[in-house]
C-alpha cells in the first residue's frame, strides 16, 4: 500500500507536518483606497441605483399583473432614473474635486507636482538666505540696485 501511495505521488501521513504553508496569503491591493468623501458618494450612488433596479422590476411585475400600483411605480421610477443619474455624476465631481484640491495628480508632468517643486525651491532659497543673513530680492529685480552695489551687497 505504501509504495502504491508514493508511485502516485501522494505524501505520506508523517510527511504532512512538515509542509509549512500559510493558511492566508496576504497580498499587496493593487489600488488604493478611495478617499472618504469619494467613497461615500459612491456608496450612495449604488443604494441610490439599487433602489431604482427595484422600483423598475416592482413596476414592470405589476404592469404584467395589471394592479394599481402600475402606474406609480412607473412615475417613481422615472424620477429615480434621474435621482440615480444625479448620484453616479456626483461621483465622477466629487472625485474630480478631491483630486484638483489635494494634488493627487499621476502624471509626472503635472502642473501641480511643477507647482509643489518650484514652492520648494523657493523655501530652500529662502532657508539658505536666512542662514546667510541676506535679503532675497523681490521677483523681477534681476539687477541690484545703485545703493546695493555701493554697499557690496550680494543676492542669493
Amino acid at each position: 500500500m505504501q509504495q502504491t501511495d508514493e508511485r502516485r505521488g501522494s505524501v505520506r501521513a508523517g510527511e504532512f507536518e512538515r509542509v509549512s504553508r500559510g493558511l492566508w496569503v496576504e497580498e499587496p491591493a493593487r489600488s488604493y483606497r478611495m478617499p472618504d468623501p469619494v467613497r461615500t458618494a459612491a456608496v450612495r450612488a449604488v443604494i441610490i441605483t439599487a433602489v431604482t433596479l427595484i422600483q423598475a422590476m416592482i413596476a414592470f411585475l405589476s404592469t404584467l399583473a395589471g394592479s394599481w400600483l402600475a402606474f406609480p411605480m412607473v412615475l417613481s421610477s422615472v424620477a429615480s432614473t434621474v435621482v440615480a443619474t444625479w448620484g453616479v455624476l456626483d461621483v465622477w465631481v466629487t472625485r474630480q474635486v478631491w483630486n484638483q484640491r489635494y494634488g493627487v495628480v499621476s502624471v509626472p508632468s503635472s502642473t501641480a507636482r511643477q507647482l509643489r517643486r518650484e514652492r520648494r525651491r523657493a523655501r530652500r532659497a529662502a532657508r539658505k538666505a536666512a542662514r546667510e543673513g541676506v535679503r532675497i530680492p523681490p521677483a523681477g529685480a534681476a539687477a541690484l540696485s545703485e545703493e546695493q552695489a555701493a554697499a557690496g551687497l550680494k543676492t542669493a
